[in-house]
C-alpha cells in the first residue's frame, strides 16, 4: 500500500514544486499544473502540465550520460498514488548557487545582453548576429538562482569562479555543455531544435555532481520546429515562450514593468499550451502521453 502525501512532511513550496521530507537520505519531488512567466506564478493551471515535466524529465534523464538525483524509478512505491506520475524520488543534495545555462542560439536575454552589449555573459561575440542566430559552439551562460518573485540574473564565468571554485565552476560548465550537446543531438533527429536549457546541479555525500530538479522539459528549454526554423524572426515553439507571447501582447492590456499581476490565461490559451507541451513530449521522446503514469485531466 501507498503511503499519503500527509505521511511526509512538507519541506518547501517553489514556483512549479513541492518537496517533501521522506528520509534522511530521499526527498519527494512534486511537480504541480502550476505555471510561472516573469517571475509570477500565474493563477491559472495547465492540467496534465506536472505530468508532462516528469516525463519528460524522467526520459532526458535516461538519455544523457550525467549522474543525476534519481532514487527510484517513476513508479517507486513510496510515491503516493494522489501524484503519482508527477513525483519522483530524488536523492537529498547540496544544490549549486548557480543556474547552468545552455545556448545554442540567441534569444531571450541573452539576445537583449548581446544588443545592449555585444555579449553574453562576458562572452564577446561577433557583431551583425540576430534573433535566432546560430552560435558556432554552444555558450554557457549561468544565471544567478533567485527567489520567488524575483528574477535570474546573467552573470559571468568569473562570477561562477568566486561562487564555487575555481575547479567546481570548471566541472559546472563542461558538463552543462556536454549534456546539452548529447540532448540537443537526439532532438534533431526528431525534428526538434533545442535552443537553450537551463540546469541545476547538485552535490551528493561523496562529492559528486548530479543533474538535479528537472530537465530539458518545456519549462526549462526552448523548442522549436526544425523544419520551420530561419533566424532573423521570432521562432514559434513547443514551450513555456507561447505563454509569455500571450501575456506580453497588446490585446492583454498588461505591463509587465507595472505593479499589477498578469491577467488568468483564457481557456483556449491554456489548452494550445497543454497541447505544445504534449507535442514536445511525443515528438522527443517517440512516447505516447497517454501511456504515461496517473491519470489525466
Amino acid at each position: 500500500m501507498r503511503p499519503a502525501l500527509t505521511d511526509y512532511r512538507h519541506l518547501a513550496s517553489g514556483k512549479v514544486r513541492e518537496l517533501y521530507d521522506i528520509d534522511a537520505d530521499t526527498l519527494l519531488f512534486v511537480a504541480t499544473d502550476r505555471i510561472s512567466a516573469y517571475d509570477f506564478i500565474l493563477d491559472t493551471e495547465i492540467p496534465d502540465k506536472g505530468r508532462i515535466l516528469t516525463a519528460m524529465s524522467v526520459f532526458f534523464f535516461d538519455l544523457v550520460d550525467a549522474p543525476n538525483h534519481l532514487a527510484g524509478p517513476p513508479d517507486d512505491p513510496r510515491i503516493p498514488d494522489e501524484v503519482l506520475g508527477r513525483a519522483l524520488v530524488v536523492r537529498k543534495l547540496d544544490m549549486m548557487p548557480v543556474e547552468c545555462v545552455a545556448r545554442g542560439y540567441l534569444t531571450g536575454s541573452g539576445l537583449a545582453d548581446y544588443q545592449r552589449t555585444g555579449r553574453v555573459c562576458g562572452i564577446d561575440l561577433p557583431p551583425g548576429l540576430e534573433e535566432a542566430s546560430r552560435f558556432d559552439q554552444p555558450l554557457f551562460t549561468p544565471a544567478t538562482k533567485a527567489e520567488i518573485g524575483d528574477h535570474d540574473e546573467n552573470i559571468s564565468y568569473g562570477d561562477v569562479i568566486e561562487l564555487v571554485g575555481a575547479v567546481r565552476a570548471d566541472q559546472l560548465r563542461r558538463l552543462t555543455l556536454a549534456t546539452y550537446l548529447q540532448a540537443a543531438d537526439h532532438a534533431l533527429t526528431r525534428g526538434v531544435i533545442i535552443a537553450d536549457t537551463k540546469f541545476e546541479f547538485g552535490v551528493d555525500a561523496d562529492g559528486q555532481l548530479r543533474l538535479a530538479d528537472e530537465v530539458f522539459t518545456p519549462d526549462s528549454s526552448r523548442y522549436w520546429d526544425a523544419a520551420n526554423y530561419r533566424p532573423g524572426v521570432v521562432q514559434p515553439s513547443f514551450d513555456k515562450q507561447f505563454v509569455r507571447n500571450w501575456l506580453t501582447a497588446p490585446e492583454t492590456g498588461w505591463d509587465r514593468s507595472g505593479d499589477a499581476g498578469p491577467p488568468p490565461l483564457p481557456p483556449d490559451i491554456v489548452d494550445a499550451t497543454r497541447e505544445r507541451y504534449i507535442e514536445a513530449y511525443e515528438r522527443i521522446s517517440g512516447l505516447s502521453f497517454a501511456d504515461w503514469l496517473g491519470p489525466t485531466r
